[in-house]
């Protein structure tokens, strides 16, 4: 049995271990799997790196968002802003002008196959709600707090964050002088509170230094699976008519 190497062999040895030192090689073992390759990303004031989380691929941990509302369309449609997303993206519709900015959380399939925000049956109902407060589509603005569809159908909590962020950017540059906020994913991820809670008041949302007042009601589309709770989300529009008719 050989107990020693020659020279030779130790010189290899030697070079292959001086190779993985310059690769990042530290430790022997580690809990987990590791590439050792990949650039080291730097972590600041103690904040540390997610699975899932949502990353610079993303571009907006590292570029600020578009200042006008012009550039922002442009922007959230591009597929490599918030890749995970897709690159079926329904574009915000209708006009700030008239003041009431309604706030979906996602579009529906069909709303992807179509290109519009909320349509079929869902739709349909959204129509006859803003046709019950003297509104259309026309005189509204509605827009998603996710510009596509994950293939999950769900939004991973990571992603929801930086949404979150995204859409009251959205807000500020849109300055409603009301925002209407459909279904419970979306008034958690803006809110931060379930619809439940959140209903029968009035919230303010902060927009560095300024602050827009906020409405949360059901989605059409849960109307449409519970149909009793019709009456609660007309309370809530009614709440939107006083708003802003003062």
């Amino acid at each position: 049995m050989r107990v020693g190497i020659s020279d030779e062999e130790a010189n290899a040895l030697s070079s292959v271990l001086r190779w993985w030192q310059l690769a990042g090689v530290d430790v022997i073992v580690d809990d987990a799997p590791r590439d050792w390759l990949k650039n080291a990303v730097s972590v600041a004031h103690g904040s540390h790196s997610t699975p899932g989380a949502v990353t610079a691929a993303s571009a907006t941990d590292v570029m600020a968002l578009p200042s006008t509302m012009e550039a922002f369309a442009a922007w959230i449609k591009l597929p490599e802003n918030l890749p995970d997303l897709g690159m079926r993206r329904p574009a915000a519709a209708g006009s700030v002008a008239g003041g009431l900015m309604l706030l979906t959380d996602m579009p529906d399939a069909e709303d992807c196959e179509t290109d519009m925000l909320i349509t079929g049956s869902a739709g349909r109902l959204l129509d006859a709600m803003l046709g019950a407060i003297g509104r259309d589509r026309a005189s509204v603005y509605l827009a998603s707090l996710a510009p596509g569809r994950p293939a999950s159908g769900r939004l991973a909590p990571p992603l929801e964050a930086e949404l979150a962020r995204i859409a009251r950017h959205h807000v500020q540059l849109a300055r409603p002088r009301l925002l209407l906020i459909l279904g419970d994913a979306t008034t958690r991820a803006v809110i931060g509170t379930s619809l439940a809670e959140a209903r029968n008041s009035i919230h303010g949302i902060n927009l560095d230094g300024s602050t827009v007042p906020a409405i949360a009601t059901f989605h059409p589309r849960f109307l449409l699976q519970q149909p009793a709770r019709k009456a609660d989300a007309w309370a809530d529009l009614r709440k939107v008519m006083e708003i802003l008719s003062a």
